[in-house]
């Protein structure tokens, strides 16, 4: 029930249809008691600016989600943001702190982090491959370094996307080994696939799965099915796996901290959830 106590959180996108986020949170909130919800809203990117600001003058609105396409131009938007948002250059939380500001964090990353240390994957002086540095691979990437792996390879087919981000994570992590210009996933701890591929049937794998090493972690963001291609390839080999869904599942608890509702578990979200 919403009443005019209930704290609003905003889920920014177009389109917005697809969100999966009010499924999860809300049912969470009412089984939790919380007095909040998570309201979906549709934005094209020409209104985004002037929609950001309008929203964040209603009295009862404490933050807001955003997904694509509007992660990069947020950043624009913020009076202040972490870290890993300066690395991976967007943002998909806002929080509006009590002097009225405007503060960003993004999840995706360490959603996925989160969820292969939840698995036993040791973090700390790691080799890691990402491929594809678009939103969520920038994402994912910076929240590998902000978590003390030793090196970090990054491809992507445009070459210049990924110079730039290794460009960004130099100089916010000097120590870090970061590489660009090669997928060949042999003599890495971890292997991510942040791109598309495995989406739609007849999609190629992105990488060649016949070099990967049984003690390879293979982790994937696509959630439109589960065991995508790539994962029953690695499974296949003997390696580790993390579904897509799960960096879902993991962000959501960092997302309620941030918006101040306290501590939650990845299994407790998934038991109330109502995705189906």
């Amino acid at each position: 029930m919403i009443r005019g106590t209930t704290t609003l959180i905003a889920h920014l996108g177009d389109p917005i249809a697809p969100v999966k986020s009010p499924m999860i949170y809300n049912p969470y909130f009412e089984r939790a008691g919380i007095d909040a919800v998570v309201v979906p809203m549709g934005v094209r990117g020409a209104d985004f600016a002037g929609v950001l600001k309008s929203v964040f003058k209603l009295t009862n609105l404490r933050g807001a989600l955003v997904t694509m396409p509007h992660k990069v131009t947020t950043v624009g938007l913020l009076d202040d943001c972490s870290t890993t948002v300066r690395v991976a250059g967007s943002s998909n939380a806002i929080l509006r702190r009590g002097d009225g500001t405007l503060y960003g964090e993004l999840f995706d990353g360490m959603g996925f982090v989160r969820g292969v240390a939840r698995k036993g994957f040791g973090l700390e002086g790691a080799r890691c491959l990402v491929v594809g540095t678009g939103g969520v691979g920038s994402a994912i990437a910076a929240g590998l370094a902000a978590s003390g792996v030793a090196g970090l390879t990054m491809f992507d087919t445009n070459a210049e996307n990924a110079d730039a981000l290794a460009s960004r994570l130099r100089r916010h992590y000097p120590a870090l080994d970061v590489r660009t210009g090669t997928r060949d996933p042999a003599g890495f701890d971890l292997v991510v696939n942040a791109t598309p591929l495995g989406m739609n049937p007849g999609d190629p794998l992105p990488i060649d799965v016949a070099r990967l090493a049984p003690s390879t972690f293979v982790g994937e963001v696509v959630m439109k099915q589960e065991m995508t291609p790539l994962l029953q390839a690695a499974r296949a080999r003997g390696c580790p796996i993390q579904v897509g869904t799960d960096m879902l599942f993991e962000q959501i608890p960092l997302y309620l901290e941030f918006f101040g509702f306290g501590q939650v578990t990845p299994d407790e979200l998934r038991a109330v959830a109502m995705l189906a």
